[in-house]
């Protein structure tokens, strides 16, 4: 019997391994990184179960590593801002760091050298079974997942699968050089292969950049560590082999065309190997740094440093980015507020300030100093434990890359993916330390002590029980209520009675969802939005203030609750709402609400002129064109109206009918009084309306320009 077979904690770190990356949820009435999330934390707490029921009867020896203290210290940090910033976001990166550091201990602790290769397989086949997955997605369109940008597989989002992807392939090819079988390492190559087309699938660029990072270092270390292999009997011909499977699979598998409908649509028609090349070769286009979606990383990550620079020391407060960002963006240029920074490192700096600074430094400082440790340290127990480390740090090096476009450090997998890495690191330092002085640093547990932290454990399992179903509840609630709200305001009737058991269904689920997590920002303006569709004002108000109660810098938000003030008639409140928003960010959609506003309480002349000087600028939107219509007629002004109605029929065409019988009347009014411009705008309603409803049509048009319109 092995010594893995021996050891349950290990057991579970390669399950979870499996299982966290693979399986998915096929509805939406879950997130997937929420029940990956629950994954891991339910595998930690049975492998923290496993690990002390033994000591319950003889004690365990517990070993330690400096490494420890750097989420010990991010997790003391998020407690600590509990008090002064964002109570409930600080509260789940305290929950984060607590769930990574028990996995770097507990991986410290029982990843000996004879239970790294079933970890190994553990991660090697959870990116085999998720990239199944995207292959079927990307070949076949298979929507079994319900994900957002494609081929994503059981991650919403492709981007999160590719760099979770990528930082696998280390350890595939570490696994490669540790098996004994011939026939078992062949077919190993080719899963390998198929994990890397997966990767192209997405055209993730900073996993591709990565990949072709790695497709320069894994052959080096796989050469360089030759000795270190397993497997017996090989010649030159037989690497040979494995070089030209590997390369064939890419090749062949790259070459079958995609079959998904959305990513055709999105990109155009191609395989995996014409995605990756031109995804790429796009980070060489000069538009992309000016409108594409590195623009737009681009504007996060400046408002970043702005946040930085005004937080050096404290930070925000630990989650609290996503709530201070709005005050750091460009004024001119306002970005809604996302709810990470794209780039993990910063969001480090700005929300925990010296902490994150300390942690960071450290890291980068580890990751040097072992990496020359495993370079040049040249004893029996360092050349053993050479290959393991190195293409371990491999993996924290991409990790660290993708980090710098992406926030892997908040998904699920790859979060647990970094920790075992970092543990198989600190296991290794133990090893290597106590080689050379006889001792590591470690820590002898009375039974009692391991009496009492299995009872801790039993606490904090009932614990992730109970938030377990309050978050599934949660997310089942509000996903649902959304869903009823996007179907109704899609229908094209949204106020037909047919409509109203819905609305009261989907009100109560709101109201149910909101009450189980009133910070939860996600779906519940989908929601609000919906409802003003349909002139809801009220309920929607009330929903986008329960956002604001949590969020309450982000403009948007502020300005959808100052219009549902405006139609509620509470005028002093909208006003208070729109000077918060004007106080963060300034946009023509915040100017055109203030037209609104104008044109209600009495300040008709201002609001004209904003109006008119706003249209002649380009900016439309429905409400501006509505008021500047509305303002036109009352004050006697048709060329604001006519003006008004010329930019919408020609920014929403599908409602040009109305907009040209609207300019016919104004043309036939007392005001204007032009016949012949009149004739043309009713003609053109005609014309453009379908034949169906021609008759409908001319029914609104005067009687005395009927006969005229022959």
């Amino acid at each position: 019997m092995s010594p893995f077979k021996l050891n349950p904690t290990a057991l579970l770190l390669s399950l979870m391994m499996v299982l966290v990356p693979a399986v998915g949820v096929s509805h939406e009435e879950l997130l997937q990184d929420t029940l990956k999330s629950m994954g891991v934390g339910f595998f930690m707490l049975a492998a923290t179960l496993a690990f002390f029921w033994p000591g319950r009867a003889v004690g365990i020896r517990l070993k330690f590593h400096w490494l420890l203290a750097l989420p010990l210290a991010l997790m003391g940090y998020a407690l600590g801002s509990m008090a002064w910033s964002h109570s409930y976001l600080g509260g789940v990166e305290l929950v984060r760091w607590f769930v990574f550091s028990l996995i770097l201990l507990l991986g410290m602790n029982t990843l000996t050298p004879a239970r790294i290769t079933p970890l190994l397989w553990g991660i090697h086949l959870g990116a085999v079974l998720s990239s199944l997955w995207v292959a079927l997605q990307f070949w076949f369109d298979w929507s079994f997942f319900p994900q957002g940008p494609n081929p994503a597989s059981t991650f919403v989002n492709r981007n999160f699968f590719a760099e979770y992807a990528v930082c696998t392939l280390p350890f595939s090819a570490l696994l490669l050089t540790r098996l004994q079988d011939k026939s078992s390492v062949f077919l190993l190559t080719f899963s390998l292969g198929f994990n890397v087309v997966a990767l192209m699938m997405t055209g993730t660029r900073s996993a591709l950049i990565g990949l072709l990072g790695l497709a320069l270092l894994l052959p080096v270390l796989t050469l360089l560590y030759r000795r270190q292999w397993r497997s017996t009997g090989w010649h030159t011909k037989n690497c040979v082999s494995l070089a030209v499977l590997l390369m064939a699979t890419i090749l062949c598998l790259g070459s079958i065309p995609s079959a998904n409908y959305k990513l055709i649509k999105e990109f155009g028609p191609g395989d995996a190997i014409d995605r990756a090349f031109k995804r790429t070769l796009s980070l060489a286009k000069p538009d992309e740094y000016s409108s594409g979606s590195f623009s737009v990383r681009a504007q996060m990550w400046r408002a970043t440093l702005r946040m930085i620079s005004a937080h050096p020391v404290s930070g925000v407060g630990a989650g609290a980015w996503e709530v201070h960002i709005p005050k750091y963006q460009d004024r001119d240029h306002p970005l809604e507020a996302d709810y990470y920074a794209h780039n993990e490192p910063l969001q480090l700096l700005a929300e925990y300030g010296l902490t994150g600074w300390l942690v960071l430094l450290l890291l980068l400082a580890y990751w040097y100093r072992a990496a020359r440790q495993t370079w040049t340290e040249k004893t029996a127990i360092a050349q053993q434990e050479a290959p393991v480390r190195a293409f371990t740090l491999t993996s924290v090096l991409v990790f660290l890359l993708v980090s710098n476009a992406g926030f892997p450090w908040h998904m699920a997998s790859t979060g647990a993916l970094f920790a075992l890495s970092l543990a198989l690191l600190a296991a290794s330092d133990s090893r290597l330390l106590a080689d050379k002085v006889g001792s590591g640093s470690s820590l002898q547990l009375a039974p009692w002590q391991c009496v009492g932290a299995l009872s801790v454990n039993a606490v904090l399992t009932g614990l992730a029980i109970y938030l377990t179903q309050q978050a599934i509840a949660c997310e089942s609630k509000l996903v649902r209520a959304t869903q009823i709200a996007l179907t109704i305001s899609a229908s094209g009737a949204p106020n037909d009675p047919r409509w109203v058991k819905a609305k009261s269904e989907m009100l109560t689920l709101l109201q149910q969802g909101i009450a189980l997590n009133p910070h939860y920002r996600k779906l519940t303006p989908l929601a609000a939005d919906a409802m003003a569709t349909w002139g809801d004002w009220e309920n929607a108000t009330w929903v986008w203030e329960s956002v604001l109660a949590s969020r309450p810098f982000i403009t948007g938000m502020l300005a959808s609750a100052a219009r549902g003030q405006i139609q509620a008639g509470k005028l002093q409140i909208a006003q208070q709402d729109l000077e918060r928003a004007e106080n963060i960010q300034t946009s023509a959609a915040l100017n055109s609400l203030q037209i609104m506003l104008w044109s209600r309480n009495g300040h008709e002349k201002e609001a004209m002129l904003q109006a008119q000087t706003l249209l002649r600028s380009g900016y439309i939107d429905g409400d501006l064109v509505q008021t500047a219509y509305t303002l036109g007629l009352q004050q006697h002004q048709p060329a604001l109206a006519v003006l008004a109605l010329e930019l919408g029929i020609k920014a929403w065409p599908n409602r040009a009918v109305d907009g040209w019988l609207k300019l016919g009347d104004i043309y036939r009014s007392a005001d204007v009084n032009d016949p012949s411009q009149a004739r043309n705008a009713y003609r053109q309603a005609i014309n453009a309306t379908e034949a169906a409803y021609k008759s409908r049509v001319i029914s609104r048009i005067p009687e005395d320009y009927r006969d005229r319109l022959e």
